[in-house]
């Protein structure tokens, strides 16, 4: 098996030339390869870390860049995929009712204390400690790893106790109304203590898939959750094979048997299960051994509890943020459906918010966690002009995908949730497609600021993202209450959708100015806002264009379905044509890398 080689020694040199200064340190690219045979007997994905040549062109680095990310993103689009497919399979097994209500709030309860008590940490503040003991200890790191995860085991474990035990009171708080209910709060409570035990599985998939990423490896954290939506696909699957569909049993909370919910709790605990389990032949061939090791103090994990404290309170903002949306979005949703206007409520603004994320998720997530060791090794050693270029370049490589599909959502949002959602109603899907055309084109600063924050916390700083979110979350809450008190109860979730977007520009300024002080006044702006006006330049005639066809396509054609997939087939292959042929007439490097990857690979 082929072992990652980092090889950096440090050294630069400034070189005038589009706008940017490249590093003459070995200046690393990822190349992924894919191995067979090995002990696992699986196809294990390899990152190597080859230096790239000191005058490569920009394309030359996005387009190794972009290999790096490939597989990743490949990963989560079909975690993604699946995980749509696993919503539409419980719907059809218990319906959209309140039997399924009680399986949301159990199911939705574990990830948010895990986030709260320590998820959050775990993604944002130990891989720098990782690449750190990976550079400095003897060991390649392996001892502090092997704390971490006995801390997190150790941990986690015991907070799911507490937490299975305490779980009529978590149904209490989360839903009042339920917990009035006696066969509702019964089958919450019995949902609740099969979900709670994945918090534990969460952690452990993070922590190891933390480790294999500080390591080189990247595949395998984005590819093993799609093992967990099969389970549940099966889980669910089963259920309405047994019991029979929704439609037909007129299942509820007073019907559904304890054996019913046995099989459905048993299968969610399953997939997580699973999908932790998963990682530990990765490890293995990565050559790294399990061991729990208790000896915590003197070894750098205070540090980074330390930091965590920031990361909780980040997590905890965003929370509240949620929290005075959910609130305000229910009030509006019920008014508004009173008057014949479904689909603009709370349902219609996590629909569009979970598509709209989907690109970020994908593209972005993939692109910075192939970068991520990169920069907190440059960060270690004090070299702030790498850092600055792996963060422009994360910038840039992700702006070739980015914006366009934050103006495929303007332009196309309505068929596209349509034919997503056609089971809500043409009314209340065409509804979801306006709040989706409100938060598109928020997408761009969301993917800033996801980069830009990743170069505080590869300097180990937690408390600069924290107040960013603040001012985030604030802006976001007030304009909530605006749109709330101003717009019509039908239009206030769609004007609330687009004050999340404004909301990330503020804090964009925001972070962009204090990481810019943080790397010497110098963070490459110049070329990063020329790269992204040209990606606007070409994707705003291309959506206009596409819109306009979509938009008469769906007035010409009267069935609703057709008209849908018509519009959104047609309006999807006119944007992504005149969006290249404008971005390669103004010869925007990343996206020439981009398509001349696509041309490579489809070659093959």
């Amino acid at each position: 098996m082929c072992r990652p080689e980092i090889r950096s020694d440090g050294s630069r040199m400034d070189a005038e030339g589009d706008g940017s200064r490249t590093a003459a340190r070995d200046f690393e690219t990822l190349r992924i390869r894919r191995v067979s045979g090995s002990a696992t007997g699986v196809n294990s994905v390899v990152a190597e870390a080859v230096p790239a040549p000191g005058e490569g062109s920009g394309a030359e680095r996005s387009s190794g860049l972009m290999k790096s990310s490939a597989l990743m993103a490949a990963g989560t689009l079909v975690s993604r995929l699946t995980g749509f497919l696993r919503t539409l399979v419980m719907g059809a097994a218990l319906g959209v009712g309140t039997l399924n209500d009680t399986y949301q709030v159990a199911n939705t309860l574990p990830t948010m204390i895990y986030v709260l008590v320590g998820g959050g940490a775990l993604n944002a503040v130990f891989i720098p400690q990782l690449v750190r003991s990976m550079k400095e200890d003897s060991d390649g790191g392996a001892a502090y790893a092997n704390r971490l995860i006995t801390l997190v085991v150790t941990f986690l474990g015991s907070a799911t106790l507490i937490c299975v035990v305490a779980a009529p009171e978590f149904i209490r708080v989360m839903s009042p109304s339920m917990a009035t209910h006696p066969d509702q709060m019964r089958v919450a409570v019995a949902f609740t203590r099969y979900c709670l035990p994945t918090m534990f599985f969460m952690g452990m998939h993070v922590v190891m898939g933390q480790i294999l990423n500080a390591r080189g490896r990247f595949g395998a954290m984005m590819w093993t959750p799609v093992l967990n939506n099969i389970l549940i696909i099966a889980a669910f699957g089963s259920f309405a094979w047994v019991f029979g569909t929704a439609s037909r049993s007129g299942i509820s909370a007073s019907t559904i048997t304890p054996q019913g919910i046995r099989l459905l709790g048993v299968g969610t605990l399953l997939g997580l299960a699973v999908q932790a389990l998963a990682m530990v032949p990765y490890l293995r061939d990565s050559g790294f051994r399990t061991r729990l090791r208790f000896d915590w103090r003197g070894h750098g994990l205070g540090k980074a509890l330390g930091l965590a404290k920031w990361t909780f309170l980040f997590v905890l903002v965003n929370q509240a943020g949620m929290v005075v949306v959910t609130r305000l979005a229910t009030a509006a949703g019920a008014t508004a459906e009173k008057t014949g206007h479904p689909g603009t409520g709370i349902t219609a603004y996590n629909y569009a918010l979970l598509l709209w994320q989907m690109p970020q998720a994908i593209i972005t997530v993939s692109v910075m966690t192939a970068i991520l060791p990169r920069i907190a090794r440059a960060a270690a050693d004090g070299d702030h002009g790498a850092v600055r270029d792996d963060i422009s370049q994360g910038l840039r490589t992700s702006a070739v995908a980015i914006v366009p599909c934050a103006f495929a959502f303007l332009a196309l949002g309505v068929p596209l949730i349509q034919l997503l959602y056609a089971g809500a109603g043409e009314e209340g899907a065409r509804n979801i497609g306006f709040v989706l055309m409100a938060f598109a084109l928020g997408l761009i600063p969301y993917s800033v600021q996801y980069v830009v924050l990743r170069g505080f916390y590869a300097y180990e700083d937690t408390r600069t993202p924290f107040f960013n979110t603040l001012v985030v979350a604030l802006v976001n809450a007030a304009g909530s209450f605006a749109a709330y008190l101003l717009l019509p109860a039908r239009w206030a979730v769609t004007g609330m959708a687009l004050t999340y977007g404004l909301a990330y520009v503020i804090g964009v300024g925001v972070a962009w100015k204090r990481l810019r002080g943080l790397l010497g006044g110098d963070l490459d702006g110049r070329r990063v806002v020329r790269t992204y006006a040209r990606l606007v330049g070409a994707a705003l005639p291309a959506s206009l264009a596409a819109g306009s066809v979509a938009g008469w396509l769906m007035t010409a054609i009267h069935t609703p379905a057709v008209a849908a997939l018509t519009a959104l087939a047609v309006g999807s292959t006119v944007l992504i044509a005149l969006f290249v042929l404008l971005a390669r007439l103004m010869r925007i490097s990343e996206v020439d890398a981009m398509v001349n990857m696509a041309r490579a690979r489809l070659g093959r």
